[in-house]
């Protein structure tokens, strides 16, 4: 039995998913956070982070140099086989202790490149992997001066956020104003570490976009699939849904994330490679350089057996998992989100009735109280709803139907059903 030092998690479906993997694989766990109410205050999961792990301790994870003396002096007393998190903002950190402890995991620099979008931007326009043109930018002057060379509309990202968020659409300099101001608005992340002010830029691109997971083992990468993305709310990318496996030609999307993940030099993990097919062949998003979220991990599972949480903690203690896929009787599953039609107070969900069907493999909805935001990223879902199909690639839209299904109601001065 491996012990895993978890250092933080999400606090979404993977604060569970990732637990749940560890323990089914055998292994164990210590958590450690450096504020245990950011896990009390998300809403109750199963297994529970705090409640899975054999320790809870705490420490600021955020000072990477003194967490590095810290964590030799814990590995000391508790003996850690790996080193894991679900969470985006400290897997560059994951893999800097893990290396210092001389335990298994990818090049710190590899994750550090793979996370940080303008780092990967140039590693991969360096080694020839196709992506859109861009430019980045630290000031406004700079910002608007590189738009205006790479031409209108283009899309507006920070180099180091998580769940789409302030990724957006923008036409003209007035929009790109917008944009470039909310994001020095935003000068520290949702865990309190200071933003990157790189600004990047990028032409736009069109088409399908798929995801594609992967699994590098020793220099060698294994595709276990293609996830298809439904986006919505425009000027927003908002991920609205996905369907594995995707449902369209992707042999090319595999060759581009095999390839990216070659030349960021990523080994010994588990990546989730998004990818636009345009008119002119595949082009590169991003790459990021852990298990799926948004259930991603789930789909896979159910349609082929394949558990990449599970994958990711055996890999993080040294041992090799089986990717061979198995027949589970599912040939399609998708999930659908129901997102927010503005911010506001939410009063209820009305249809969640129509949800108990066979096919249906889990669904959930936010309950009344909840306060709303704004529909702008991946963080502003409502609820979901997740559905098999045994016979053939029916999944995505029995999802989509049920959640259009759903309505919203608020309980603010403006709402309507």
């Amino acid at each position: 039995m491996g012990h895993l030092l978890m250092i933080e998690s999400w606090v979404g479906a993977m604060s569970s998913l990732l637990p749940r993997a560890i323990n089914e694989t055998g292994h164990r766990f210590t958590f450690l956070t450096r504020d245990l109410q950011h896990y009390l205050r998300s809403a109750p999961a199963h297994p529970h982070p705090l409640l899975a792990a054999d320790n809870v301790l705490t420490a600021e994870t955020n000072d990477v140099p003194a967490l590095l003396d810290h964590v030799a002096r814990l590995h000391d007393v508790l003996r850690f086989d790996g080193v894991v998190s679900s969470c985006d903002y400290y897997l560059s950190t994951v893999a800097r202790v893990a290396h210092h402890l001389g335990l298994p995991g990818p090049d710190p620099l590899a994750v550090e490149r793979a996370y940080r979008k303008d780092l990967t931007r140039a590693a991969l326009r360096d080694a020839g992997v196709p992506g859109p043109r861009f430019a980045l930018a630290e000031d406004w002057p700079a910002t608007a001066e590189a738009a205006s060379d790479l031409g209108y509309p283009l899309v507006v990202k920070p180099v180091d956020l998580c769940a789409g968020m302030h990724v957006r659409r923008v036409a003209d300099e007035a929009e790109l104003r917008e944009a470039f101001a909310a994001l020095e608005a935003f000068p520290v992340n949702a865990r309190n570490q200071p933003r990157v002010r790189t600004v990047l830029l990028e032409e736009l691109l069109t088409g399908p976009e798929v995801s594609v997971e992967t699994v590098t083992v020793d220099g060698v990468t294994h595709v276990v699939g293609v996830t298809d993305k439904s986006v919505a709310g425009e000027p927003w990318f908002v991920e609205s849904g996905h369907m594995f496996p995707a449902e369209l030609p992707t042999d090319g999307a595999e060759a581009v994330a095999v390839a990216a993940i070659a030349a960021l030099g990523l080994d010994r993990g588990v990546a989730h490679t998004e990818v636009k097919l345009t008119s002119d062949g595949p082009k590169l998003i991003e790459v990021n350089p852990r298990p799926a979220g948004n259930q991603i991990t789930e789909l896979v599972r159910r349609t082929t057996g394949i558990d990449l949480p599970a994958a990711y903690a055996q890999l993080a203690v040294g041992e090799r998992p089986d990717l061979r896929p198995v027949d589970t009787g599912v040939r399609s599953a998708a999930i659908s989100f129901l997102l927010p039609p503005r911010r506001g107070l939410l009063a209820g969900v009305d249809g969640a009735e129509a949800l108990s069907a066979p096919d249906v493999a889990q669904w959930s909805v936010k309950p009344p109280g909840h306060r709303v935001g704004d529909p702008t990223s991946n963080n502003s879902y409502l609820g979901h709803v997740m559905v098999t199909d045994p016979t053939g690639p029916g999944a995505r839209a029995r999802a989509e139907r049920l959640v259009a299904g759903l309505s919203v109601r608020y309980a603010d001065a403006e709402g309507a059903a």
